[in-house]
């Protein structure tokens, strides 16, 4: 074949091929903002070509499907935290998915807290402290670090312990809360915990965690296990077979709020240490927003000063009496407080 007969031939191809339409889809949405603001949500096709409709969604969740390339949402009912948004767009009989990371943010910046000692009792300073709850006048308290680790149950005016377990030397003892008539224990880094016979500290069971990084701190509100990995994320579990079904995460006004620790449920919110620091956070456990923060440096100073000592941990909250004791790892004292809020 002549090159003038494959002339014509390479035209049409050259026509066919500069006709085809490039798109290049953009989806809009802020990195991050406080959902006391509507969320604006813009969809197009940087080179103007026109498309027959886009479906937007948050976290798979439909939201609106149309020709509108333009939505704003009220967020004000979401958790915060991490959340995706979605724009599947239709156009020449195909699709196409585009997606944009969002971080949603508390309305208004934390209450601050400050506190009042009530009472003072004495805490063995042995005592690596990482889960506290008091039951019937009586602490039960769990202590880390392997060969270390223990669950105790200790009486409250005197500190003494009446009665203890140790865990297996490869363990590093974590949180734990009473659910009915067991004690449930977190470890550290093992990715398992325990199931004890509340009265007897017999051991049940064991349990796996899978979708968290780590055994933290943990609590409970009655229906779910409530457990934290060092993370801003907060675990809810099924106690009947540990499961961990959904999480919040902990988020101010500006920002996320990592290494949350031991944990306290305390009249529908979730009261956290922050390890390495002497604070408590107040969690509304729907949403994940920082509802308050509770300095309680002055504490640390009021114990014995030992190369061993180290930070705040510990939340324990006496229903019945309303009172709410907190001591921290190594510390020689533990304390009856008082929050209160700062005018």
């Amino acid at each position: 074949m002549s090159f003038k007969q494959i002339l014509p031939f390479l035209l049409i191809v050259t026509i066919i091929t500069s006709c085809k339409t490039e798109y290049n889809f953009s989806l809009k949405t802020p990195k991050k903002l406080n959902i006391n603001n509507k969320l604006n949500i813009t969809f197009n096709d940087k080179n103007k070509n026109s498309i027959d409709s886009v479906q937007f969604s948050i976290d798979n969740n439909i939201i609106k499907t149309g020709t509108n390339l333009t939505t704003k949402i009220d967020i004000s009912d979401y958790k915060l935290g991490r959340h995706t948004v979605n724009a599947v767009v239709f156009y020449e009989g195909k699709t196409k998915k585009v997606t944009n990371t969002i971080y949603f943010l508390a309305d208004e910046e934390p209450v601050v807290y400050d506190y009042k000692v009530i009472n003072t009792f004495p805490h063995d300073k042995n005592a690596y402290t990482q889960g506290l709850e008091i039951h019937n006048g009586f602490l039960y308290e769990s202590t880390g670090h392997r060969g270390k680790s223990t669950l105790r149950k200790v009486e409250l005016t005197t500190g003494k312990v009446l009665k203890q377990i140790n865990l297996d030397n490869q363990y590093f003892g974590e949180g734990i809360t009473k659910f009915g008539d067991e004690i449930f224990m977190l470890t550290w880094q093992k990715g398992v915990g325990f199931i004890y016979d509340f009265n007897s500290f017999e051991q049940k069971n064991t349990f796996k965690y899978k979708n968290s990084i780590e055994g933290w701190g943990l609590t409970n509100n009655g229906e779910k296990l409530i457990k934290t990995d060092g993370t801003e994320r907060i675990w809810f579990l099924n106690p009947s077979n540990q499961a961990e079904e959904s999480y919040i995460e902990a988020y101010t006004n500006k920002r996320k709020v990592e290494k949350l620790n031991e944990l306290e449920y305390i009249d529908g919110k979730i009261y956290a240490n922050i390890y390495q620091q002497n604070s408590i956070l107040i969690v509304d456990s729907n949403s994940g927003k920082i509802e308050g923060v509770a300095n309680l440096n002055g504490l640390r100073d009021m114990v014995e000063q030992h190369p061993q000592l180290d930070v705040l941990n510990g939340i324990a909250y006496d229903k019945e009496t309303k009172k709410l004791y907190v001591t921290g790892k190594n510390w020689s004292k533990l304390f009856e407080i008082e929050l209160i809020k700062r005018n």
